[in-house]
């Protein structure tokens, strides 16, 4: 963590001393910028739980960008433009939002439950989460990064 981070965490101050745990209490798990909240946004935290196998919520986006934190498990994650990747139990994901879609989001065992959760920052009058039309997935195609050998998707 920088020191411009470790300030933004605790704020400046001189409440300090050998007794300030809160000083040291949190740890950085994800850093992402730059982001874009819509004007008027709102923020949503869910909690996710899927099964051993479970494919995720079809490919979708969202209105604005998305953080995640993995509890339990492994989540297979895919943005638009990126490489399918595994995120496991205290690893971070986030996403941008806006028109970038998100392809992948289930559970990467087949033995084991995962679980994640996610806050969420959310356009005024627009849905947590949008589907994406299998026609526009196929019009788009061009933007999805070459699937893994295996992947059968």
């Amino acid at each position: 963590m920088t020191e411009n981070h470790a300030e933004h965490t605790h704020g400046a101050g001189e409440h300090g001393g050998p007794a300030a745990s809160w000083m040291t209490a949190a740890t950085m798990l994800q850093d992402a910028s730059p982001i874009t909240v819509p004007d008027g946004a709102s923020a949503m935290t869910i909690h996710v739980q899927w099964e051993p196998g479970d494919p995720g919520t079809p490919p979708h986006r969202h209105s604005g960008p998305a953080f995640g934190y993995v509890i339990q498990g492994a989540v297979r994650f895919e943005l638009e433009g990126e490489p399918e990747r595994v995120v496991e139990a205290g690893g971070t994901f986030w996403e941008p939002g806006g028109d970038v879609i998100h392809y992948q989001d289930g559970n990467a065992l087949d033995d084991a439950r995962t679980e994640f959760v996610v806050t969420m920052m959310c356009a005024p009058g627009k849905p947590m989460l949008e589907l994406v039309a299998e026609s526009e997935l196929a019009e788009r195609a061009h933007l999805r990064a070459p699937r893994p050998s295996g992947s059968g998707a």
